[in-house]
């Protein structure tokens, strides 16, 4: 017999599984909804430590007290961190570990990284949650559980949504009116500590078969795992392993609610180890294969965290260029030169080599730039996480400064070129162009945060941006056969770009993927990315 372990995400507890777990028992499988310290039914138990640990400790016990050989643990929304915590201590006992409309947490990580609601981060981050007396989530809060401040000062809670706020925290879709009203009756202020605590595995974990459970109305589907795999990232190979599977549920982020014979089924196919399987990227990941254009070599400069690829009229350490006005003949050709800087997406891994400058898509950028005339720039800004859009947006503007600075270079002649998750950090340059910036271009961009990735600084909303552009002028090119999500990033922004009336430039590639320019080899995408080019130094001739 098959037992199954639930455990469900923030402000939520055991009574959420219920219909889930009465079809599952019509199965013949055992059933062990799981009500965490402080949650449903158990809210007068939190005391000022329970955290994350507390949590953890919960659910050893429930599967501790198991007697069926086979158990398969559930996590729902936060309840993921729970279920790994408590796996990573009992391996042995574990056959599947399933992820419902989740992440997949690693060591050190907090849940507080993907809680969706910004405000909500932001307190968390100042080490506050509700406070007596002041509005929390759910409205003006009173009594102190409400506020998240207890009656003897200790710890803290975030207070449970109130029934319209329910979206800040996954999509509603599929819910009914009843569902919602006993989803926002039921909730419980969640402890604070649970958020915060970092979550600590070892590799026991990691060896365990695992299932996905992606619910499409709430961002996540198969077909961007499947993109994620593809991009030939080492943080997502894992998600290619033969003993992983897949399961999507055309519904919002609770499912257990919104369909839950559907999710029943789901969950007896998971446990029987079926769902669909991902390909693996092959040996040779798409980041590492050849540009798509046949380019000359150049030497390059390295200087900090940019490359420099300079024409051949300029090919001279920085300092002993002539200045630019020089009258002497041949001074025409030894004037400083636009520049063009090229931006990696993300986020990649700290630990990941060779970096983004050392790609052969943006080594080829550099290069052509240089080969057409003016200064080529590659770069490595730290966009680690989903967290980090204000520091790469900070090594970006350090880089400029640098490139700026360089006696071969027009200070006032600069185009940044963003690529894929990169896009986002358009915005800050959209908000108020600097008059150096003559052009801003961006390649198979993802221009507002997905879905499924939580709250991300509301500052990196190129759409939002954009009415700041004046006469700003963008090259965006868009490829046809870009996942759904990130397509929809781009159609909300040019219909914002559009309303404004800014100057964007469209270079649709309709047979060209995401990366095009290493992994679509084809005249189409050679077209598409010297139209671009010219473009950009069209804007820099200007």
């Amino acid at each position: 017999m098959t037992a199954f372990v639930l455990v469900s995400g923030c402000f939520t507890g055991g009574w959420i599984w219920q219909e889930v777990a009465e079809r599952l028992r019509e199965s013949g499988a055992e059933v062990h909804p799981v009500t965490l310290t402080g949650m449903g039914d158990r809210r007068d138990e939190a005391v000022p430590g329970t955290d994350l640990e507390t949590h953890i400790e919960d659910v050893m016990r429930v599967i501790d007290g198991v007697d069926a050989p086979e158990v398969v643990i559930v996590g729902h929304d936060y309840g993921i961190h729970p279920v790994l915590g408590a796996a990573d201590r009992r391996p042995e006992r574990i056959t599947r570990i399933v992820h419902m409309d989740t992440g997949m947490p690693r060591d050190g990580d907090t849940a507080a990284q993907l809680v969706p609601d910004e405000e909500v981060r932001r307190r968390l981050r100042d080490g506050r949650s509700g406070q007596a007396g002041e509005s929390g989530q759910a409205g003006e809060s009173r009594r102190p559980e409400e506020s998240g401040q207890p009656a003897d000062g200790g710890a803290r809670w975030i207070p449970a949504p109130s029934s319209d706020q329910w979206q800040r925290w996954g999509s509603t879709a599929g819910l009914t009116d009843e569902a919602l009203a006993m989803l926002t009756r039921l909730a419980a202020p969640q402890p604070a500590g649970t958020l915060t605590r970092p979550l600590r595995l070892s590799d026991a974990v990691t060896a365990l078969p695992a299932t996905g459970v992606l619910c499409s109305g709430n961002g996540l589907n198969i077909a961007l795992i499947e993109d994620l795999v593809a991009g030939g990232l080492p943080q997502f190979q894992h998600l290619a392993r033969p003993e992983t599977s897949f399961f999507e549920l055309a519904t919002g982020h609770w499912p257990m609610l919104s369909c839950p014979e559907e999710l029943a089924e789901v969950m007896l196919g998971a446990a029987e180890g079926e769902g669909h399987r991902i390909t693996p990227s092959g040996a040779v990941p798409p980041y590492l294969r050849p540009f798509v254009l046949d380019v000359p070599e150049r030497p390059r400069e390295r200087v900090g965290r940019i490359d420099l690829y300079i024409p051949d009229e300029l090919d001279e350490p920085a300092g002993d260029s002539e200045p630019a006005g020089n009258s002497e003949p041949g001074a025409a050709s030894e004037r400083p030169r636009p520049a063009v800087v090229f931006i990696h997406g993300g986020p990649v891994p700290a630990d990941l080599r060779p970096t983004p400058r050392d790609w052969p898509s943006f080594v080829g950028y550099g290069r052509y730039a240089a080969s057409l005339g003016v200064v080529g720039v590659t770069l490595d800004h730290r966009l680690r996480g989903l967290d980090d859009y204000e520091r790469a947006a900070e090594d970006i503007t350090e880089a400029v400064e640098l490139v700026r600075a360089d006696p071969r270079v027009d200070p006032e002649r600069i185009a940044l070129w963003f690529f894929s998750g990169a896009g986002l950090l358009l915005a800050h340059w959209l908000a108020g162009p600097p008059s150096w910036l003559r052009c801003a271009a961006a390649t198979y961009p993802i221009l507002a945060p997905l879905p499924s990735w939580g709250a991300v600084d509301p500052r990196f909303r190129p759409a939002e941006a954009v009415s700041g552009a004046g006469r700003l002028p963008v090259v965006l090119t868009r490829v046809g056969l870009e996942n759904a999500e990130i397509a929809a990033t781009v159609e909300d922004f040019l219909a914002a770009a559009k309303e404004c009336g800014a100057g964007v430039e469209v270079i649709d590639v309709p047979d060209a993927h995401h990366g095009f320019e290493s992994i679509d080899h084809t005249d189409q995408s050679r077209r598409a990315v010297a139209h671009a080019m010219r473009s950009v130094l069209a804007h820099l001739g200007d």
